[in-house]
């Protein structure tokens, strides 16, 4: 890294000596640049799923220096005006559609990055920017230190309720401990079944607890997030003010589809008032459920993962588990490239390439010319030095070079069980939703046919549209004509019933009133966190931060469930303090909205059998992945669609108004 800091350094010198044209200024620095970037993009894609003491150490030794660079770049006024004498030269004029918005977008970035700011205070902005950085990277340490601090080996009175590959798992876990007994612990394949399948309702409370509490002040104090958390709110509040914006919402904004606060603001509550009479009878149905059939009243947060498994068993007659022997992951993957070929017109198959752990696969994504266009690897299964969730990260971005097309290639992350026993990795329908989605993301970058880096795939896509492509690829999960082709059961080898895939349908909706509240709550403290909240108004002392006194506020506004006091949601809050969704996580909503109405074109031109309609799928490639963020993408979504966005068909594939 220092190596590449210097070259990019002397590549910075140079450009601020160049002629500002495209070919003298531009793209000599955008090679630089890419090399620094691409490297550390790598470093910190380690970080996130091969963690070790060592590489932690490295890391945020490198941190803060990488952090100056690009805060010093943001800033560098000679760069900018040099981008500035460009766009007003006869050369702009001529460039493609994709270089100007990429010039557009340059300007932007450096007003946002501080370049007109005084000279007295850039260097209080670029400290700003290095304390921020390596407070995230904390943020998301402690959340990993913390998730990894907890296990529990219970005996087999315990276990009643859980499904056999789970214990399968948990069995394996104490083995390694040399400890007889179940192991669980709070990564995702453990935690969720324990949530949703344990008949022992201490051990369902003691996992609760012990992840509802991660790096809070219930844990090691080295871990706890809350200072973390005030640190962090206002710093970006005084970010936000030495550029002019009155808070760290209206400039996170800028470069988004929303155009001010009390817009996302709005949308949330009208879409939470929508959803609310829903989310109620959901509430009433679970409880009475809960009371009669199992007896657990009052119905507790540990309680709500168990008693809705049960009731929708009851329900629709069949459980996650049940569903789950039909998703072996070679039949998933093989089904989810079979649909992408076909509708994109591509060819999919594995290939090599050195990568950071033997579970990981790599593929190429050819165009029918046999063309290579694009790679990916794929890391699906948890692990310790892995931070939880699921998502995708570019690696290499497309663009042109003199030697040629430079291949994009991507990362796609996932914390989904491994295989047990001998038998592959079975995916709950949720899952495989959820690897749709990711899929979906990486699409995006892959089959690009922008040409220039900073426009390419998802770069310089509005952060609230970026998600159109991931949850479009959700709503095939729900297509019969797809999902019969993924589907084997581990043992029999038979394809998923029509019947049971038609309960699956029927039960889509369930608790969907809930579930949509739930990330209401989640996008409108983000939003009201970031916009009017001030850390340092002296509000009511709360045990966890003054953020979650705000949260509690969101609460009683728009959730119709509680969690208990000392729950410390914030401090594992990892989208908003340690990713990119701060002051956007309303982003997934919002761009739910952009895709319910895409895929609803499908719905139109389905064919007789039902299959997806592969010109409408090409169309999509065409307008909304292969563009990337070349052009605004309210301009992609009516080239696609033909028309406004509608929220109708997002209410509609939510069961919320009829169909």
């Amino acid at each position: 890294m220092t190596q590449l800091l210097a070259e990019a350094r002397s590549a910075v010198h140079a450009a601020e000596r160049a002629r500002a044209t495209w070919q003298d200024f531009v793209q000599p620095l955008e090679d630089a640049t890419e090399r620094l970037s691409r490297a550390w993009g790598q470093v910190e894609h380690l970080h996130g799923v091969l963690d070790s003491p060592a590489l932690r150490e490295a890391y945020n030794a490198s941190l803060p220096h990488v952090t100056q660079f690009w805060t010093e770049l943001g800033q560098n006024l000679r760069l900018f005006e040099k981008y500035r004498e460009l766009q007003a030269s006869p050369e702009a004029a001529g460039l493609a559609p994709a270089r100007r918005k990429l010039l557009e977008n340059a300007l932007r970035d450096f007003r946002l990055g501080g370049a007109e700011l005084p000279a007295e205070l850039k260097p209080r902005y670029a400290a700003i920017q290095e304390e921020l950085a390596s407070l995230s990277a904390k943020f998301s340490e402690n959340v990993l230190d913390a998730t990894n601090a907890f296990s529990l080996v219970v005996g087999e009175e315990r276990i009643a309720g859980l499904p056999e590959d789970v214990l399968a798992a948990a069995r394996e876990a104490a083995e390694k401990d040399g400890k007889p007994g179940w192991k669980f612990n709070l990564q995702m394949p453990s935690y969720l079944p324990v949530m949703q399948y344990a008949d022992d309702r201490a051990l369902r409370e003691t996992l609760y607890w012990e992840s509802a509490t991660r790096a809070s002040e219930f844990g090691k104090p080295e871990w706890d997030n809350t200072p973390l958390i005030e640190r962090i709110l206002r710093l970006r509040k005084e970010d936000a003010q030495l550029l002019g914006y009155a808070n760290f919402a209206q400039l996170s904004l800028v470069p988004k589809m929303a155009q001010t606060p009390e817009q996302v603001i709005d949308f949330l509550r009208d879409l939470a008032h929508r959803a609310r009479p829903f989310a109620e009878r959901d509430l009433a149905e679970l409880r009475a459920f809960a009371r009669t059939e199992l007896g657990l009243d009052p119905l507790q947060s540990w309680d709500l993962a168990y008693a809705s498994e049960k009731l929708r068993a009851q329900r629709y007659a069949f459980s996650d588990q049940e569903v789950k022997q039909y998703f072996p992951e070679p039949q998933v993957l093989a089904g989810m490239f079979q649909l992408v070929q076909t509708l994109y017109q591509v060819a999919i198959s594995e290939s090599a390439a050195e990568s950071w752990h033997a579970d990981v696969r790599f593929f190429d994504i050819r165009n029918l010319r046999g063309e290579l266009i694009g790679r990916f690897f794929i890391d699906l299964y948890a692990r310790e030095t892995k931070r939880g969730g699921a998502w995708m990260d570019g690696a290499i971005s497309r663009r042109r070079r003199e030697s040629g097309i430079q291949v994009p290639v991507a990362y796609l992350n996932c914390n989904f069980s491994r295989p047990i026993g001998g038998k592959p990795a079975l995916f709950t329908h949720d899952e495989v939703i959820t690897l749709f989605h990711e899929f979906g993301h990486g699409l995006h970058h892959l089959l690009t046919r922008v040409e220039d880096l900073g426009v390419a795939g998802i770069n310089g896509v509005e952060w609230d549209a970026v998600e159109l492509p991931s949850q479009f690829m959700e709503n095939f999960c729900w297509e019969w004509q797809v999902l019969k082709h993924m589907t084997r059961h581990v043992d029999t080898g038979e394809a998923l019933p029509r019947a049971l895939f038609d309960r699956m349908v029927a039960a889509k909706n369930f608790q969907s009133g809930l579930a949509t509240l739930r990330q209401i709550e989640f996008a409108l403290f983000d939003m009201r966190l970031h916009s009017e909240f001030d850390p340092a108004a002296g509000r009511p002392a709360h045990a966890g931060g003054a953020a979650l006194e705000l949260l509690d506020e969101v609460r009683r506004e728009v959730a119709v469930l509680t969690p208990p006091a000392w729950n410390r949601f914030p401090n594992s809050f990892s989208h908003v303090f340690a990713g990119g969704y701060a002051a956007g996580y309303y982003s997934y909503k919002w761009a739910e909205v952009l895709s319910a109405d895409a895929y609803s074109l499908f719905e139109e031109n389905r064919a007789e059998d039902g299959a997806p309609d592969p010109a409408t799928g090409v169309r999509f490639r065409d307008e909304i992945l292969a563009v990337g963020g070349s052009r605004p993408a309210a301009e992609s979504f009516r080239a696609f669609r033909g028309r406004e966005p509608s929220v109708d068909a997002l209410l509609r594939h939510s069961g919320m108004i009829p169909a």
